[in-house]
């Protein structure tokens, strides 16, 4: 019953007070400023449209700060005018308990922020249907609105408790809660070492307030906003004991009441320090849970076989914008401790601070200080700063430096962000990296999860030439080599196909494409001269190169590695002739395309080798060869990268009919020549003339004329550009390792493909890329915009309809040189009759490997330009940051292609940011004045319900009366 009568008085104290609020102007006047400073940080101060990012950071990044003046507007009255008014000795000798009125008044206060929380809901809305919105931090946010809004009410309930005068409360709790806030501020933690400031940091009520709201719940972090509540609500309910005390009243009563708040309010706080230790009670809440390690991390820590070491190198001293970003790595690197079980160890020193680590650290790992300029106390200075982290793994290492591990966007002038660019899958990758190349100087066959079969397709002596017959037992020799040293997880059998009739020949021909051999094309004696790694249900020939022993050394060793776990594999990267070329001063400028961006992207997990493919072979240790804009001229060229296909190798490739040549103030976009569009065309894989032009499209720094007076100025504008066509949403494959879980990506002057059924309609076809429904074809007239088109923006003409611009193919091809002489063959004979020496015929044994394995793959982006370095910098200038979209999306495809797909799903939980869809200047401001419009009907909704109630309660008073 007492519970009952506590509970009822409890909802009536609620009720008044919202009643009060809202019959009065307040409650109005503090949701109208909410939403109104709300709505203008977020789309002015902020620059939504401009940051181009599906997040409502900008809504939760002010909100401390905001919320100090609104609470304390909020809370000044609420007993400061009880005690002016008189009112106070009414509520102090009422026999319902005090905690009742105090923790009344704080609901009240409470409900009317989560009222205007509510109200902001629109933005979050509007942000998801404008891109793809991870929900996750915004319900983060929105909690932690709530408990930091909750702190800082419960602070100015107890200033007003103390306080005659409505301005001096206002007044003082602005300054308790801008005190708690200041104190884990980078402001004030730039001037302090790590440590120190990281216990300011924990202090803080902002600090706290961002890492809840990047998608973390954090026991902490949650506990510490409740102590607040709790701390500053006892004080309250004391601060009022207080006032019916009599100063002869019973002395040992007061001292009960001093001791028992001191010591609630001290356990409460204290409890902070005992749950710092506690780092497992959390909840990711982002897609993905990117700030949790990942079962791919895990994974790979399975692998270790003794202890690894991951040393942090962090400075006391260090830049502001970098301070807030060591503690987050050092959870996470003790995140990884966990994980490993004993056999991650983790260690984080400040090297100022340790001369012999610092000279270790300079000396063996070449691990040098950054130089900082930072504003000290009282002047500028300029700071040597470690932010490195080193992974050592037996005799290998590897350092992640400072710009690898931040990532930073510039969104104006001055306004720079700096954060952790995906830390998680930096750290993965080095240590995947040393761990194989550690592995890689061991026992490869250790790490094979089933055995190996060799098979050798060989005919007998007297059908070989003199030379395959020495080499034959030279084969011989180092298989019994490699037995001694695999035992049983190698095996070989040994096949002649002219057995039987030649059945076993005609066997492999059919199934894998093994023709006879020839020596010479005048006097043909065809013969079988073939090897290959059988593994479970995977075969792949072996090359065989000039057929020499160390081409079948290297073969094999480079087979092995391919079914074996723990191995750096090797791609190999073609770009055009002139671009590889090193540039000297005074040597004019190539205009071929430059891929050093993609061949540093690709270098960091992957061994990257140049091949040109003029002499018609790939490299026995190649696993995956990458096409970027071949400039093939050579039949060669095309007869190498078919004959690795056919192996059941993977080619990559980017070409288009068109590249383009940029300028300081000029474009044109240029014919480009290869011969590897005719391959392409013989795989089923037709690329148009045309150019797809998309009204879903990104921004780009168009070169334009511009007339004043008489007089053209060439310079840049930056426009809604076409010919860029934005591929995201349906027009990524979500069911594609290789495209799921891409935001976005960008496809510059892309031609349509087309496949020809006939050719593929035995292959495994997955689009990757494609257009919007909203697409057209054009040519490249428009290419650089006239003056109605920098006006009025690009027209569209034509059928419009969505169109395919990349696709993987997998399975069976057939070879483009089927049934016609090797190509080296060819090249030898017409040596010979030219009257070229012995030594200058390449190597004569040669025959076309007429279709490929069922693992052949072969994927094709049309587009010459999407992964070269003038491409990717002009969109690192428009999106204000590293734009690495396509580059990472070669990435995806060649991890996809090797079947590596750990670091494949670590690297997609990086994208913590989500571009928005393209829209003009009018669209944007449509979506701006729509949420003000809604911020508007919401409060009209709720006085229209207040109002309402009011009626009706009003009527049920009547009611009672005239009863």
């Amino acid at each position: 019953m007492q519970r009952d009568k506590a509970t009822g008085a409890l909802g009536k104290i609620i009720v008044k007070e919202l009643g009060q609020f809202f019959r009065a102007p307040i409650a109005w006047l503090f949701l109208s400023a909410f939403l109104l400073i709300s709505l203008f940080v977020f789309f002015w101060v902020e620059s939504f449209f401009s940051r181009n990012i599906a997040d409502v950071r900008p809504l939760f990044s002010w909100m401390p700060l905001l919320l100090i003046f609104l609470s304390a507007a909020l809370t000044m009255k609420m007993w400061s005018e009880e005690r002016r008014s008189g009112t106070l000795e009414h509520v102090l000798t009422q026999p319902v308990p005090l905690w009742q009125f105090v923790v009344g008044k704080f609901i009240a206060c409470w409900v009317l922020l989560a009222l205007a929380l509510l109200l902001t809901l629109p933005l979050p809305i509007t942000v998801s249907l404008l891109g793809d919105l991870d929900w996750g931090p915004v319900w983060s946010g929105y909690v932690a609105a709530l408990l930091l809004g909750g702190s800082y009410i419960s602070m100015g309930l107890f200033i007003s408790s103390r306080c005659d005068n409505q301005i001096v409360s206002l007044i003082l709790a602005v300054t308790l809660a801008a005190i708690f806030y200041l104190i884990g501020a980078g402001v004030l933690t730039g001037l302090f070492g790590n440590q120190t400031a990281e216990i300011m940091r924990a202090l803080g009520t902002g600090s706290r307030f961002e890492s809840i709201t990047r998608g973390v719940l954090d026991m902490r972090d949650l506990y510490y906003y409740l102590s607040l509540i709790v701390a500053f609500l006892a004080l309250n309910i004391f601060a009022l004991e207080r006032g019916r005390w009599a100063s002869d009243g019973n002395g040992k009563l007061h001292s009960i009441w001093r001791w028992g708040t001191a010591l609630v309010v001290a356990n409460i706080l204290v409890a902070n320090v005992w749950l710092s230790q506690v780092a497992s009670l959390r909840w990711d809440t982002t897609r993905g849970n990117m700030y949790s390690i990942s079962s791919a991390t895990h994974g790979y820590l399975a692998q270790l076989q003794e202890p690894i070491l991951i040393r942090g190198y962090f400075t006391q001293k260090t830049h502001p914008l970098l301070a807030p970003l060591v503690p987050q790595l050092q959870d996470l690197l003790r995140e990884y401790e966990i994980a490993g079980r004993g056999n991650v160890r983790v260690e984080i020193v400040d090297p100022t601070m340790q001369p012999e680590m610092e000279d270790d650290a300079n000396n063996r790992f070449g691990i040098k200080p950054t130089p900082f300029r930072v504003n000290d106390r009282h002047q500028a200075a300029l700071v040597n700063s470690y932010f490195d982290v080193l992974v050592q793994y037996g005799d290998q290492h590897q350092v992640l430096g400072f710009n690898d591990l931040i990532e930073v966007k510039f969104r104006g002038d001055t306004d720079i962000n700096v954060q952790l660019r995906n830390p998680e899958y930096d750290i993965t990758r080095v240590i995947k990296k040393v761990l194989y190349e550690y592995q890689s100087g061991g026992d490869i066959y250790a790490s094979l999860k089933a055995p190996v079969e060799l098979e050798l397709y060989i005919s007998a002596d007297n059908r070989l030439p003199p030379e395959l017959v020495e080499l034959r037992k030279a084969i011989d020799k180092e298989i019994e080599d490699v037995k001694k040293t695999a035992g049983d997880k190698f095996t070989v059998r040994i096949i002649d196909p002219d057995a039987n009739g030649g059945a076993e020949g005609r066997r492999i021909a059919e199934e894998y494409g093994f023709a006879p051999l020839a020596s010479d094309l005048i006097d043909p004696k065809p013969f079988f001269f073939y090897a290959a790694l059988g593994h479970v249900d995977q075969l792949i020939q072996i090359p065989l190169g000039d057929f020499s022993v160390g081409s079948f050394r290297t073969g094999l060793q480079a087979g092995v590695k391919r079914f074996a776990q723990g191995f750096t594999r090797t791609v190999a990267l073609v770009t055009p002739s002139e671009a590889g070329a090193p540039q000297h001063y005074g040597m004019p400028m190539s205009d071929k395309p430059r891929f050093n961006a993609l061949r540093e992207m690709l270098s960091q997990d992957l061994n990257v080798v140049s091949e040109d493919l003029a002499d018609g072979r790939v490299e026995g240790n190649v696993d995956l060869l990458v096409l970027a804009a071949p400039d093939f001229t050579d039949e060669k060229q095309l007869y190498a990268v078919d004959q690795f296909l056919m192996r059941g190798g993977t080619v990559i490739a980017a070409l288009s009919p068109y590249s383009a040549k940029i300028g300081k103030s000029s474009m044109t976009l240029e014919n480009y020549a290869s011969e590897f569009g005719r391959w392409l065309a013989g795989m089923g894989v037709n690329i148009g003339n045309e150019l797809v032009l998309d009204s879903q499209n990104s921004a780009f720094p168009v070169p334009t004329v511009r007339e004043v007076g008489g007089r053209r100025f060439n310079e840049m504008r930056l426009m809604d550009y076409p010919y860029f066509v934005d591929v995201r949403g349906e027009g990524l494959n979500s069911d594609s390792a290789v495209t799921a879980d891409l935001p976005q990506v960008i496809v510059p002057w892309a031609s349509p493909i087309q496949l020809d059924e006939t050719k593929t309609g035995g292959l495994a076809v997955t689009p990757l890329l494609r257009s919007t429904e909203r697409a057209w074809l054009g040519d490249t007239t428009g290419v650089v915009p006239n003056a109605t088109q920098l006006q009025h923006g690009y027209t569209a003409s034509g059928e419009r309809k969505s169109h395919l611009l990349a696709v993987a193919l997998q399975g069976k091809f057939t070879s483009y040189f089927a049934g016609k002489d090797s190509p080296l063959l060819s090249a030898s004979q017409a040596g010979e009759a030219e009257g070229e020496s012995a030594e200058a015929k390449a190597q004569p044994i040669d025959a076309v490997l007429n279709h490929s394995a069922d693992t052949a793959r072969l994927l094709v982006f049309s587009s010459t330009d999407m992964f070269s370095d003038q491409v990717v910098n002009m969109l690192s200038s428009v999106y204000g940051g590293n734009y690495l979209s396509s580059l990472q999306l070669v990435v995806n495809a060649v991890d996809w292609s090797l079947e590596d797909q750990g670091l494949l799903g670590i690297r997609a939980r990086g994208h913590f940011n989500r571009t928005l869809a393209p829209m003009e200047i009018g669209a944007q401001q449509f979506w701006e004045y729509l949420n003000y419009g809604l911020a508007l009907l919401g409060l009209l909704i709720l006085w229209l319900v207040l109002h309402y109630a009011n009626r009706a309660r009003d009527a049920r008073y009547q009611q009672w009366l005239a009863a």
